[in-house]
């Protein structure tokens, strides 16, 4: 052990509690925090048959169909895992058309022969799920009572555990289909959308004389600006209660005249929910980079590293769950809204994003 690691562990000691490195370094955890409750490639290839991870990677990164003879076996690690993590139910996570994140929460144990009970988690429970999709917002595809949704299993984006005071759930990102493959959902145009550029992309690197030039797939970065509102002002105003932004009201006393809040330094309060939401989210993957303060007051930033987009928009709807619950920890409220007040800056997702593969990343 080096003479720095050794002082950084003993001043852990005495503070009772981990040092910034140990969110990326620890010897219980491999990798740290970063990821501890994600069910990743290297967990998968740590836990599956070496035929069955090839598998699943062949899905993953080029874009293979998903061999059904894997589901059970993936399935089974995934089910021993989350119950090492302290998991009593699996949900099957999808993002309908209301513009929210929806969940459906079944229990891993069912009643045994014995009076006791089992836990069980087969491959079919894995691939696909059968939530009512009546309620749902369709699009004008069907009408209401001939409503049915399907959930479906989307390998590409990995599972993870998303923790509760009470107990934690294996959530498994999902599209969200009718019966005859319309899309219900956000996600599904978004991985059709990846194919039909994958195709016609690899179509352009063959005219440059590249015979096998390897899927390719798109990288985002979003970069998510957002308010900070002392949450007893925010329970005095119905309007921000039932809509995100203000109705009504004078014009602030304070505006952007001087620029003196953009990049200035971080307020206490501020920064002790912003370190509470990084400890969170690297927890689940997420790589945060860059915080800092917007250009309104009360207005601030962060920014992720570049994933790929599938995986990017699963964690952005991750971290603004996330930032919400926090910020009620912390006595405030989050903001998402583009424009919650007149006069100020308006809050932007910015989405930056590229095109790459194994060769051209």
């Amino acid at each position: 052990m080096s003479g720095s690691k050794a002082r950084l562990q003993a001043i852990d000691s005495v503070k009772g509690h981990r040092s910034p490195a140990a969110f990326f370094s620890s010897d219980d955890v491999p990798g740290g925090t970063f990821g501890q409750n994600v069910f990743t490639k290297a967990v998968m290839q740590k836990r599956l048959p070496k035929p069955v991870f090839k598998s699943v990677m062949a899905t993953i990164d080029h874009g293979k169909p998903l061999d059904p003879a894997v589901a059970d076996i993936v399935a089974s690690a995934m089910k021993d895992w989350a119950l090492e993590k302290g998991a009593t139910h699996y949900a099957h996570v999808f993002y309908p058309l209301t513009g929210l994140t929806a969940e459906k929460h079944d229990s891993f144990f069912e009643p045994g022969d014995d009076g006791g009970s089992i836990a069980e988690f087969a491959g079919k429970t894995l691939v696909q799920g059968e939530p009512d999709a009546s309620s749902f917002p369709n699009g004008g595809l069907r009408a209401t009572f001939e409503a049915r949704g399907y959930t479906g299993w989307d390998v590409t984006s990995p599972a993870y555990i998303l923790e509760n005071p009470n107990g934690n759930t294996l959530c498994i990102p999902t599209v969200f289909v009718s019966m005859t493959g319309e899309a219900l959902d956000h996600k599904t145009p978004l991985l059709r959308s990846q194919q039909a550029m994958a195709a016609q992309a690899e179509r352009v690197l063959k005219l440059f004389g590249h015979e096998k030039p390897g899927a390719v797939v798109s990288f985002a970065g979003a970069e998510q600006e957002y308010f900070l509102i002392d949450r007893s002002f925010v329970l005095s105003r119905p309007d921000l209660l039932n809509t995100g932004r203000t109705l009504f009201g004078a014009k602030p006393p304070k505006g952007q005249e001087f620029d003196d809040h953009y990049f200035g330094a971080i307020p206490e309060r501020v920064l002790g929910f912003m370190m509470d939401t990084e400890r969170e989210l690297f927890k689940l993957g997420i790589p945060a980079k860059t915080r800092h303060n917007e250009v309104a007051p009360g207005q601030f930033e962060i920014a992720p590293m570049f994933e790929r987009a599938n995986i990017a928009a699963d964690h952005q709807q991750l971290l603004m769950t996330t930032f919400k619950a926090i910020a009620k920890k912390h006595g405030m409220e989050c903001l998402f809204h583009e424009k919650p007040f007149a006069g100020v800056n308006g809050s932007g997702k910015h989405v930056n994003f590229s095109l790459g593969n194994s060769q051209f990343g």
